[in-house]
């Protein structure tokens, strides 16, 4: 009998060490935010997720805007996002943010793509490797859909960000005399052009990733990214000239590739202070990274009208499921790192 006692005694005072290694955030609240764009919701999800199976008490993500997420990280209103793009969001920093806010880890490494599509096909058949074969009367006949003369490119609606740079390369490649920018609702567009493309005929579009656009038109196999012919970036991009330039795309007609848009790393950003007091959490961000490919099947399926919250979770828990054995070992560094 004293044995027994003995054994229970020694269990009673292990379990809540056991427990505490398995749940290092129990008792925390956490505060997280997440992007206005819904191509970022999933990676939101999926953290999440393993942040309460670290034992947090997570609070639903608060949609920002990117300044004010920043400025309100610094100021210790939320705790972490998993949509940061560097170095394109650099400007959108308040000052002296890196006394408060860290970049923890890499969601997608370069995986912040953008830059023009052909179809493979048109692309081997006509030899197109960059912008200015659209100045060829071959080229842009075979992608004139309208009768107007020029290649139509499917590119950015007015007010969006890109729009500004395909702007300035059609300037500055003298372009304006041979493409046409189609610039009417994005969806619509690219579902344009991925019915042209179904029929066969040749496609000619910008995009960017993560997407459900290079999920549909797979790079490599259905379309191929282009060259800009040199290197000529905007104001904002003087900065950041080394990243317009990328190595080991696939489906690029060349490596490097000039692509004529910065290449951003999608990373998850955290308050310094909320790292500091919670090691668990810090080292599951670093943890955490996704294949872009399945962050463009996710993006498709709510392009494809899965789109509410209960389908992103739904969406999350699947790929959890499917990748168990690395979400376990996350978890396990993120115990361990708790210790």
């Amino acid at each position: 009998m004293k044995r027994i006692l003995l054994v229970l005694l020694i269990l009673s005072l292990a379990l809540p060490a056991f427990a505490a290694q398995h749940l290092p955030g129990k008792g925390g609240k956490v505060q997280p935010a997440r992007a206005t764009w819904n191509t970022g919701y999933f990676q939101e999800a999926l953290v999440r997720a393993g942040l309460e199976e670290l034992g947090y008490n997570v609070n639903k993500p608060k949609e920002l805007q990117n300044p004010l997420f920043y400025q309100s990280l610094a100021l210790g209103d939320v705790d972490y996002w998993a949509n940061g793009w560097f170095p394109v969001h650099e400007g959108q920093l308040p000052k002296n943010f890196y006394d408060k806010g860290e970049k923890v880890g890499y969601v997608v490494k370069s995986g912040g793509l953008q830059g023009y599509l052909v179809s493979k096909k048109d692309a081997e058949k006509f030899n197109i490797k960059s912008l200015d074969d659209f100045k060829r009367p071959e080229v842009k006949e075979a992608f004139d859909a309208n009768g107007d003369g020029k290649a139509d490119l499917t590119a950015c609606p007015a007010g969006w960000g890109c729009e500004q740079t395909i702007t300035h390369h059609l300037d500055v490649y003298n372009l304006n005399e041979h493409v046409n920018p189609i610039k009417a609702s994005y969806s619509a567009s690219m579902a344009d052009a991925l019915a042209r493309y179904n029929a066969g005929k040749p496609v000619f579009f910008y995009t960017w990733a993560p997407n459900w656009t290079i999920f549909k038109f797979k790079p490599g196999e259905d379309v191929v990214w282009i060259n800009v012919p040199e290197i000529m970036p905007t104001e904002a991009q003087k900065d950041q000239v080394d990243r317009l330039t990328a190595s080991g795309i696939t489906g690029a007609v060349s490596d490097p590739i000039k692509l004529g848009f910065v290449v951003a790393d999608i990373q998850i950003v955290a308050n310094k202070e909320f790292l500091a007091e919670n090691p668990a959490a810090k080292e599951f961000f670093k943890q955490f990274t996704l294949p872009l490919g399945d962050i463009n099947a996710q993006n498709t399926l709510m392009e494809e009208g899965e789109k509410s919250q209960k389908d992103i979770e739904r969406h999350a828990q699947e790929w959890i499921k499917k990748n168990q054995e690395t979400w376990n070992s996350w978890l396990e560094a993120a115990r361990n790192a708790a210790k």
